[in-house]
C-alpha cells in the first residue's frame, strides 16, 4: 500500500483542456508555465496551487524524461493533489520547440483568417440592422 502511495505521487496528470477538446492528457512529473510574475515550476509534491497564466510556452516531462511543449494563451492552471488543470482558448502541442513554433505560426494564420470572417459576418449583420432599424424609423415617421 505504501508502496502504490509513493508511485501515486511520483507523477502527476496533466490536461490541457480546450473548450473543444482535451488537446493534452499525460502522465508528467515536471511541469514548467509562464504567470504574469514570471516562469514557475510544478513537481508531484508541490502544494495545491492555482495561477493565471500568460501567453506563452508550458514545457512538461513525461516519467521517462521525455519534454514536449504546448503553446497556450491566456489561461488558468489548477494543481490540485495529482491533477493539474490547464484551461485555455487556444492552444496546440509540439515534440520540440521548432516544431511548436511552426505549428504555432500556422494555427495563428488560421485564427487570423477565422477572425477576419467572423468580422466581416458580424459587420454584414450589423450593418443589415441598422438598415432594417432605419427602414421601421421611415415607416413609423412616414
Amino acid at each position: 500500500m505504501n508502496e502504490q502511495r509513493k508511485n501515486d505521487r511520483s507523477a502527476m496528470r496533466l490536461r490541457i483542456l480546450l473548450p473543444t477538446q482535451v488537446l493534452v492528457d499525460a502522465s508528467v512529473n515536471k511541469i514548467i508555465a509562464q504567470a504574469e510574475d514570471g516562469d514557475f515550476c510544478l513537481l508531484p509534491r508541490h502544494i495545491d496551487f492555482v495561477s493565471a497564466l500568460t501567453p506563452g510556452v508550458l514545457s512538461f516531462r513525461d516519467p521517462s524524461g521525455k519534454e514536449s511543449y504546448a503553446a497556450i494563451d491566456e489561461g488558468v492552471l489548477v494543481k490540485c493533489e495529482q491533477n493539474v488543470y490547464v484551461s485555455t482558448l487556444n492552444a496546440v502541442r509540439g515534440e520540440n520547440i521548432s516544431e511548436l513554433q511552426a505549428l504555432v505560426e500556422k494555427h495563428f494564420l488560421e485564427l487570423d483568417e477565422h477572425e477576419r470572417k467572423a468580422r466581416t459576418a458580424l459587420a454584414r449583420l450589423e450593418a443589415g440592422t441598422l438598415r432594417g432599424f432605419r427602414e421601421l424609423q421611415e415607416r413609423l415617421n412616414g
